[in-house]
């Protein structure tokens, strides 16, 4: 299995860089700190950060270190409630407002507050990088991987936020009157810092001390970026580019973020460990009754565990495997089947659907029996009915087993037109209970630009 031949790479990963990454940690934490009423005159300023090649590769390790930690708890865990992936297993309040929902849930809520922060946490970090480093004395190819890694990152967490609030930012300002423009155009402008960031790869290749320093080869960054291409271009309905993006990504790669013992990973730290657990899976992956699954279906005993219990509001769940059951698992970027659902999907959107093509690509994920990650429906093929209404359920479906828990549950929920939350809070048979999330106060309350709440 591939998640444990990366044990080694962990390894190599913890004795080689944990001092490093204290040391870099500190210097982010300081650029990216909230101001506050005095100064400190330890902290490492901006330029002493980006004026070296040691501080903007630190600094470039440790915006991947928040997204991969801080940034992923809240991307998954936030719609994973909304959308029933996940049932509250506490009684801190931010998670019963999430499950509760409706509209009344409060700007204040602190999963709505740090999936914001965070994504623009990373995001202003993204453009430090991109503006500081042609100015540093670099190898050719490590400047390129800077590069590119910035944008993908900043277009990664400008995804974050599109898939969950109505309007986005993709420029911070430091003034903080940043702009915000339509969740759509937030996808457009991912796609082009992905597109930019392929052209400087495709021109200058990363070079080794890149990959020695920052991906310690766990992360294909090319693969991702085109598997961002095509994730974010089916979301801004570029179906065409979608299916051309999913079709040059490589499925025997892999891209994932590994943790060590200092950083956890976040959804284990947020299942398991004795003080922080806050959710557990539900049954059927959260879907109604009305999508079944093959009892044999390998995806539901990859990411699932038969458990029999309820949580608090009498909502079935069940314990958690795949990604998630050790404290220092790898996290995939993203799953590659997911290109085969992007390619289903895709041509059955299209102006002119292409039936065929779609139910070949559904029938490589349900009969796929060598996935890289080991996540193997290994069922029989598709056999429904062959109309675009149906076979786009069937890729709804095999969306929610294939992709279970890694933040795309709203934005899938809402684009395959699943039944509208009606607005009350503690209507727990909704398949979800918002449509978008209400901006956080922390922006409204320094941000004149921040637009009105959606009402629900």
């Amino acid at each position: 299995m591939l998640v444990s031949n990366l044990k080694n790479i962990k390894m190599k990963y913890i004795f080689k860089h944990k001092i490093k990454h204290l040391i870099m940690l500190t210097m982010l934490l300081a650029l990216t700190a909230c101001e506050t009423d005095f100064d400190n005159p330890n902290a490492a300023t901006a330029d002493q950060t980006f004026s070296s090649r040691e501080g903007i590769l630190a600094a470039t390790v440790g915006m991947q270190q928040i997204y991969s930690t801080t940034g992923i708890r809240w991307i998954v865990e936030t719609p994973a409630i909304t959308t029933r992936e996940g049932g509250i297993t506490t009684t801190f309040q931010n998670m019963i407002e999430l499950e509760d929902g409706g509209s009344d849930l409060p700007n204040f809520n602190s999963n709505v507050q740090g999936l914001w922060a965070s994504m623009l946490r990373v995001m202003k970090t993204c453009e430090d990088i991109e503006s500081n480093a042609s100015l540093i004395s670099l190898e050719a190819g490590t400047e390129s991987g800077l590069l590119a890694y910035a944008k993908l990152f900043k277009a990664m967490s400008i995804g974050g936020l599109a898939q969950n609030f109505e309007h986005v930012i993709v420029q911070t300002s430091n003034n903080n009157d940043a702009s915000f423009i339509p969740r759509i155009d937030g996808f457009k402008a991912a796609i082009t810092l992905l597109n930019d960031a392929k052209s400087i790869l495709t021109t200058t290749a990363i070079s080794d001390e890149f990959t020695n320093e920052i991906t310690l080869g766990n992360i294909d960054v090319l693969n991702t970026i085109n598997a961002m291409l095509a994730r974010y271009n089916l979301f801004a309905g570029n179906y065409d580019a979608a299916i051309s993006a999913a079709n040059s990504v490589d499925m025997l790669s892999t891209s994932v973020f590994a943790y060590d013992s200092q950083n956890l990973n976040p959804i284990w730290s947020r299942v398991f460990q004795s003080t922080e657990k806050r959710f557990k899976p539900r049954d059927n992956f959260g879907l109604p009754n009305t999508f079944s699954f093959d009892a044999s279906d390998g995806r539901l005993s990859f990411y699932l565990i038969p458990l029999d219990e309820t949580n608090q509001n009498g909502l079935p769940i069940e314990d958690l495997a795949g990604f998630f059951g050790a404290e220092t698992g790898p996290l995939p970027l993203y799953i590659p089947d997911e290109m085969m659902l992007i390619i289903a999907e895709a041509n059955l959107r299209k102006s002119s659907p292409d039936i065929t093509a779609a139910t070949t690509a559904i029938n490589n994920v349900l009969t796929d029996t060598d996935d890289v990650f080991d996540i193997n429906a290994n069922v029989a093929a598709y056999s429904g009915t062959n109309t675009v209404d149906a076979l786009l359920d069937e890729v709804y479906r095999n969306r929610r087993a294939e992709l279970f828990l890694t933040g795309m549950s709203l934005e899938d929920s809402r684009r395959f037109d699943r039944p509208q939350p009606s607005g009350a809070s503690m209507i727990f048979t909704e398949e979800r209970n918002r449509n978008f999330y209400p901006y956080p106060d922390t922006e409204r309350n320094s941000n004149p630009n921040t637009p009105s709440d959606p009402s629900i």
